[in-house]
């Protein structure tokens, strides 16, 4: 699950600010149309929902790079969510790992919403196929109205956190929510740990910037100005990152002046120094059925952690570089298995939402 941040160097920040200023913001759109627009998809459920308001809490699950990968098509007793391998990046997620993640996480939004307002469910993995997850109406779960009233709220808060520690009583909840069959959660919470961690994100991050490709297609969803990315309605927004939203010929200028591997390295560090702890999820087999139970899993985490109050984000480049994963793997005591998702986590303060694509573009036919 990549989300990922652009920090420009202070003279930049002072030179594209001003442009931005001259030009107004005719060409970038205003933030308050822009969070007016992401608040429509992000109200909560009215007392009688229908099929597509469980459709819409479900695309709010997080997904690398925003890029939503998804297709909604309603059935018969079921609502099948389908991956849409035009929005795969190839780069970053050559197998599709984080694909698969992110549609397990958007299967447990709708399952959770669904479940909670009287329309019981459960979610299976089609492995005959090409990897569609269902949502089959039938006897199933009651759902934590908590985790509910947690999904329009959920964001990855690519933000510095206040280093509070979490106490004990929490971690065991956060552990408990995300309990799923053929995935192990490992909570990192000594500064050793978290140390390590953040030395295997800063040399993941080392080595994906380094790769002209990678940089490409990270380049490619990004959404510099308000009105980018309501037009567009996917990508990563430049102020979900805490950067100043910019029209789009000078942030891709930006981009290319301002992030460099130092500087990143450098807010990771700081990042990961001011969070509480680090929750690594490792399924049992490397395939996409764990796949996508592991996005089941750490969405639970994420909605138990914005219930308590706290903040998350993704690190995930040491899964993402092959030649780190045995070093995480080690790590986190679960040496030989392939570590999945690393999400940081701790108490902070939002940012803006990243913004979705409307139901009626997500459904298919």
């Amino acid at each position: 699950m990549r989300r990922r941040t652009l920090l420009l160097g202070a003279g930049g920040l002072t030179l594209v600010g001003a442009e931005a200023a001259y030009l107004g913001h005719r060409r970038t759109g205003s933030m308050e149309e822009y969070e007016a627009s992401v608040a429509a998809t992000r109200t909560a459920l009215s007392k009688r929902p229908e099929l597509r308001d469980f459709i819409r809490l479900a695309t709010l699950a997080p997904n690398g790079h925003n890029t939503q990968p998804w297709r909604f098509r309603i059935g018969e007793n079921r609502v099948d969510i389908v991956p849409d391998f035009t929005r795969r990046t190839a780069v970053v997620d050559p197998d599709d790992h984080h694909l698969f993640v992110g549609l397990g996480c958007a299967a447990e939004n709708l399952a959770i919403a669904a479940n909670a307002n009287g329309h019981a469910g459960s979610v299976a993995f089609d492995t005959v196929g090409r990897g569609m997850v269902s949502f089959i109406f039938e006897n199933g779960p009651g759902a934590d109205l908590a985790l509910m009233d947690a999904i329009p709220r959920r964001q990855s808060t690519r933000a510095e956190f206040d280093g509070r520690q979490v106490g004990s009583d929490d971690l065991r909840a956060l552990v408990a929510a995300a309990k799923t069959p053929g995935v192990d959660l490992i909570l990192v919470t000594d500064r050793s740990g978290i140390d390590g961690v953040r030395d295997l994100v800063v040399a993941g991050n080392t080595t994906q910037m380094a790769d002209p490709a990678f940089i490409h297609e990270l380049k490619s969803w990004l959404r510099f100005s308000p009105r980018q990315a309501m037009i567009s309605g996917d990508g990563l927004f430049s102020a979900s990152s805490g950067n100043p939203a910019l029209p789009e010929w000078i942030g891709g200028i930006a981009f290319d002046l301002f992030f460099k591997a130092a500087s990143e390295n450098d807010r990771y560090a700081r990042q990961l120094r001011s969070s509480s702890g680090v929750a690594v999820f490792v399924s049992e087999h490397a395939d996409p059925d764990h796949w996508v139970r592991v996005g089941r899993a750490c969405q639970r985490f994420a909605l138990k952690a914005t219930a308590l109050g706290l903040k998350h984000a993704f690190v995930n480049q040491p899964v993402e570089v092959p030649a780190l994963r045995p070093e995480l793997a080690a790590l986190v005591g679960l040496p030989g298995r392939r570590p999945d998702i690393v999400m940081r986590f701790g108490y902070g303060q939002p940012l803006p939402f990243s913004a979705r694509r409307a139901v009626d573009v997500v459904l298919a036919t």
